[in-house]
C-alpha cells in the first residue's frame, strides 16, 4: 500500500473540516459590532456559533466512525440548503453547503477505502 496516500486521504478531511469549522466561527465575531451589552453579546455569540459546533460535532463522529460522520455533514449540508430556500444567491449555498458535501465525500471515500476487503498477495 501507498503509506503516503493512506495518510493524505486519512488526514484531508479532518484538517479541512477543522478549518471549515474555524471558517464558520468567522461568521460569529460580527455580534461583537451590534452594541449589545456583555450578556446579550454572549448569548448573541454563543447562538452564532451553533452551525460551528454543529460541524465539530459531524467531525468528532466522523472522526472514529467515518461512513457516519459523512452521512452527518451531508445532512448538516442539505439541512442548510432547506432551511435558507431561496433567500441567498448560488453562491452562498456553494460557499456553506459545499465545503461540507465535499467533506462529506471525502470522508466517505477515507472509509470506503480503508474498509475494502485486502486483494491477495502474489503467490500465496
Amino acid at each position: 500500500m501507498n503509506e503516503t496516500r493512506d495518510r493524505v486521504l486519512y488526514w484531508a478531511p479532518r484538517i479541512v473540516a477543522i478549518l471549515y469549522a474555524l471558517f464558520l466561527g468567522l461568521f460569529a465575531l460580527d455580534v461583537f459590532g451590534q452594541g449589545y451589552g456583555l450578556w446579550d453579546t454572549i448569548l448573541a455569540l454563543l447562538i452564532h456559533l451553533v452551525p460551528t459546533h454543529l460541524v465539530l460535532i459531524a467531525l468528532l463522529v466522523a472522526w472514529r466512525w467515518e461512513g457516519v460522520g459523512s452521512i452527518l455533514l451531508l445532512g448538516l449540508g442539505l439541512v442548510y440548503l432547506l432551511m435558507t430556500r431561496g433567500q441567498f444567491s448560488w453562491s452562498v449555498y456553494a460557499m456553506i453547503s459545499g465545503p461540507l458535501v465535499l467533506l462529506a465525500a471525502l470522508f466517505l471515500l477515507d472509509w470506503l477505502y480503508r474498509c475494502r476487503p485486502e486483494a491477495p498477495s502474489k503467490g500465496a
